[in-house]
């Protein structure tokens, strides 16, 4: 039986085998009684999550439910999975069989708070980063826990999560399941979800945003007939002109509808005289209409649920006194014995009447009642006092403050956040109410939600006149508007906070990676004048100066790093900005695995890393970095753009040139190009690519000459150089020779203190392409350069550029070994365009080849290409899926559909053939 006027949203969640579903729509629209239909018909196994508002900011609620029902089946995870996940909800020592969560206390991976990096850059520079090895939980192994779990199940019978108010879910539980949620493949596992509004609204600051991206299903209200026909289906239908207004009240909210007619039922109210003269609005109405319920329900059940509403887990010890409630319908009570009683409100808003319908005395009475018998659990027992309170209070604020330390250590930096802002609301002296707001507004800097560390901010300054707390206020506003657009905002704040000489490391470590974004060359001096002998900010402002000297100091700071993978990370960005490719890669492959193995992982986190990983010619690894570097929802464009130019740029070199014009368009259209210099250039430079691959060369020369400006002067200091020689290429096939050879000169003279070998490589083949006549001497220079193999594409680029020089030589025979060389390269890449043109080059030479098919490997995906590389070095299933985030079985599943790809049959044989795509 389908619901009225939901005939098409009843059959979408009831076809919900596989993937993800989430309902949407105002309070009463049906989604609840969606999710219901749809667990009641599952013939499987039904797991739920239900969001409740007293415990949005307990850490790891809603996993505390979700694994309820299947402790046992932790068992079949690995020790490690089993301990993080048993662990994170307060069971680390809990054996399989155990069930007893009544008492656990719930805790936070805070997945999506993370503290927020740079999409190229960490945020401070190796020697300033305050991070140690100990900390919050991995949240990555986490996810890959609860993912293999849902898989196991899986596999043993189809699996649907049920989650219901996401908006009230904590952050921690949410991100968890929208983890595993973006992984599911093609097996019998369905994650069915619903939200008030949208889903990437709610609270505590876009608390549902994990969950934006997927496909959405949205209740609107019903129309005029099916209303009709619901109020008809009613126990009294109501007619005449209460009738109407009650359609007209509902505005085609099925609960309002209902709710509506049964009290108008109720009280034999079927004329006009018999209603109010003025209606309320629909939500105030609905509330009085829950309130009234309450009236003929004993006064010992009105008590319990008063406390129930505070605390749906207060139910201990109240069933008896609960009862005509959930005989009313009002709640329906689950679990009991070891796990603990819950109350089940039919419909939050009926929560919500039962609490605000009570007199103030009396809420604040509930939670002092709640708090008393919470001694054991300070987290909500902190809570609970500060909803009590009846003014400012010192201890309550204290006690908030140790609850958003313990949440911070777990992680929940969400949580944490909304602690101390509560905590300052109930400081009796202004310094400790400014000094916990701005303790706040770091927490939230980490949640990567620039309007909640903003608004935090702006009140700590009403409040205090203290030079540090101020000083600090800026650091937080600017480093979260570094991941912003807001570039120039985040510069002028963090440069403001410098001058605070406790913060003028960290500040000017997180202004340097500011002023890269901006590209703006004023703040890029100010920065640089005042790093003095900070090498990392040195590197950062300015990447091309002492260069040699900067390299030398890398091995030395990556072993004061002892292994930390934050301090990794800026040192392979580092490497990556001074074009040492090799070692950049090296870092990055060291600090991730480091950070999956123990650590958070930010938000964020992997652009520069793609574009090392693209630059050597690990293009799969790139764009990889991309898909997991956007973010995720939470409102930071720049972010998105800097992904969206990774993704375009490999799409583009791999010939996927409608693709890859769509993504640099997007990233373009994310960001003011003249104030998002890094991410408008290298956006730019993929556009120039696909325009080179699709051989139009007007395209490319437009785009790759928008790198420079008027003067030809690079419209970034670091980001334009590499696009010199395509410059350079483009220019000679549209005319622009010699307005391409002055920027190609300016460049060289602007780099000549201390070039790179890859400038130096680059500019070789910029001349040899602009001069023929003195081509020869430019193209031995850049193919004779000892480090050029560390950029593979660039690298065959010269060698089929020198080889149709020699062919219009008629130096066929060199010119076929240069061709030859350069297709191996194209055809491991997978750079299908320029597989194409070295086959014409080859066929002009005269020799006629059978049409070469790039490496298989590239024809895989390269999430499928990761995996097979990770089986080809011994791993198992689950030791891939703990690397990539991945169930076993859907590691299983890309294997096999990649095995005649390849044309091997056995695991055994995926080392032979990847040491054979190397070396080919």
């Amino acid at each position: 039986m389908t619901m009225v006027g939901r005939e098409s949203e009843s059959a979408a969640v009831l076809g919900l085998t596989s993937g993800v579903l989430i309902l949407t729509g105002e309070p009463g629209a049906g989604k609840s009684t969606l999710l219901g239909l749809a667990a009641d018909r599952h013939p499987g196994r039904v797991l739920r999550m239900t969001g409740s508002e007293s415990e949005a900011n307990l850490t790891f609620a809603g996993l505390h439910q979700l694994l309820r029902p299947v402790l046992g089946e932790t068992a079949g995870l690995s020790a490690r999975q089993r301990s993080a996940l048993l662990g994170a909800i307060g069971l680390g020592d809990a054996k399989p069989h155990d069930t007893g969560l009544a008492d656990a206390k719930p805790h936070d991976t805070g997945l999506a708070e993370a503290k927020p990096h740079d999409t190229d850059l960490a945020e401070a520079e190796p020697g300033g980063v305050d991070s140690g090895h100990g900390g919050p939980p991995d949240r990555l192994l986490l996810g890959v826990a609860l993912l293999t779990l849902l898989s196991d199940l899986a596999r043993r019978s189809s699996v649907l999560v049920v989650a219901d108010d996401l908006q009230w879910i904590d952050a921690g539980s949410l991100e968890l399941l929208a983890f595993a949620a973006r992984r599911i493949d093609d097996e019998p596992l369905a994650v069915l979800a619903a939200a008030r509004g949208t889903a990437g609204e709610g609270t505590r600051g876009g608390a549902t945003a994990p969950f934006s991206g997927f496909p959405l299903l949205t209740l609107g209200p019903l129309d005029a007939t099916a209303a009709g026909l619901l109020l008809d289906r009613q126990p009294h239908p109501p007619t005449g002109r209460g009738r109407l207004r009650i359609l007209d009240q509902a505005a085609g909210n099925p609960l309002a509808l209902v709710e509506l007619a049964r009290a108008n039922g109720a009280c034999g109210a079927d004329s006009a005289d018999s209603a109010e003269g003025e209606l309320l609005p629909p939500t105030d109405r609905l509330m009085r209409v829950f309130a009234a319920d309450l009236d003929p329900l004993p006064e010992t059940t009105r008590q319990a649920l008063l406390l129930v509403a505070a605390d749906d887990r207060a139910v201990a010890g109240r069933v008896e006194a609960l009862a005509p409630a959930e005989a009313a319908g009002l709640l329906r009570l689950t679990g009991g014995g070891h796990d603990g009683w819950r109350a089940r409100f039919r419909h939050p808003l009926i929560r919500s009447a039962i609490y605000h319908s009570a007199p103030l005395a009396a809420r604040r009475q509930a939670h002092r009642d709640l708090a008393a018998l919470l001694s054991a659990e300070p987290d909500r027992r902190a809570w609970h006092l500060a909803a009590a309170a009846e003014g400012p209070d010192e201890e309550i604020a204290a006690a908030l403050e140790e609850s958003a330390a313990r949440a911070r250590e777990r992680g929940g930096y969400t949580a944490a956040t909304t602690a101390l802002e509560r905590a300052a609301e109930l400081s009796p002296g202004r310094r400790d109410r400014a000094r916990r707001l701005v303790a706040a507004a770091g927490a939230a800097v980490s949640t990567g939600q620039p309007h909640w560390v903003r608004r935090l901010a702006a009140r700590a300054a009403e409040l205090t006149d203290d030079p540090a707390l101020s000083a600090e206020a800026s650091l937080r506003v600017g480093q979260v508007l570094t991941l912003s657009t807001e570039h120039d905002t985040a510069l002028s704040l963090l440069l403001r906070a410098a001058e605070d000489p406790g913060l003028r490391r960290v500040a000017l470590a997180s202004a340097s990676v500011a002023g890269f974004y901006s590209g703006d060359e004023e703040y890029r001096l100010e920065v640089r004048a005042r790093a003095q002998d900070d090498l990392w900010t040195l590197a950062v402002t300015d990447p091309t100066a002492h260069r040699s000297e900067r390299v030398a100091a890398i091995p030395a700071l990556v072993e004061r790093a002892d292994g930390d993978p934050a301090r990794l990370i800026s040192l392979g960005a580092m490497a990556w900005l001074l074009d040492e490719t090799a070692l950049a890669v090296r870092i990055f492959d060291d600090a991730l695995h480091r950070w999956r193995l123990g650590g958070t992982l930010p938000i964020g986190l992997g652009c520069s890393a793609g574009w090392a990983y693209l630059d050597h010619g690990l293009w799969a690894q790139a764009r990889t970095a991309a898909v997991n570097s956007n973010s995720a929802g939470a409102g930071l464009p720049h972010l998105d753009a800097a992904a969206r130019s990774l993704e375009a740029a490999a799409l583009a070199l791999t010939g996927r040139t409608d693709e890859a014009r769509t993504a640099g368009s997007a990233a373009l259209a994310l960001v003011d190009p003249h104030r998002s210099r890094a991410v408008a250039v290298r956006a730019r430079w993929a556009l120039g690519m696909a325009a080179v691959a699709d051989g139009d060369h007007v395209g490319a020369y437009e785009q790759f000459r928008l790198l420079f400006t008027a003067d030809g002067d690079p419209v970034h200091y670091a980001c334009s150089f590499p696009g010199v020689a395509e410059l350079a290429a483009a220019a000679v096939r549209t005319g622009h020779g010699a307005e391409a050879a002055a920027i190609v000169e300016r460049t060289a003279d602007r780099l000549a203190e201390d070039p790179s070998p890859r400038i130096r490589i680059l500019i070789h083949r910029a001349r040899a392409l602009l001069e023929p006549s003195r081509a020869e001497a430019h193209f031995a220079a850049a193919l004779t350069e000892p480090t050029g193999g560390q950029w593979p594409f660039e690298r065959a680029q010269l060698l089929l550029d020198h080889a149709e020089w020699l062919r219009r030589r008629h130096r066929i025979t060199e010119a076929r070994h240069q061709l030859n060389t350069a297709l191996e390269t194209f055809r491991r890449l997978g750079a299908r365009p320029w597989i194409d043109r070295t086959q014409a080059e080859l066929r002009a030479a005269g020799i006629e080849s059978a049409p070469t098919s790039p490496d298989a490997l590239t024809s895989l995906s390269p999430q499928q290409q990761h995996i097979i590389r990770l089986a080809a070095q011994g791993l198992s299933n689950r030791e891939i899926g703990e690397r990539l985030f991945l169930s076993p079985r859907t590691v299983g599943s890309h294997l096999y559909r990649s095995f005649p790809k390849l044309g091997v049959t056995a695991r055994s044989q995926l080392r032979d053939l990847i040491e054979a795509s190397c070396t080919s």
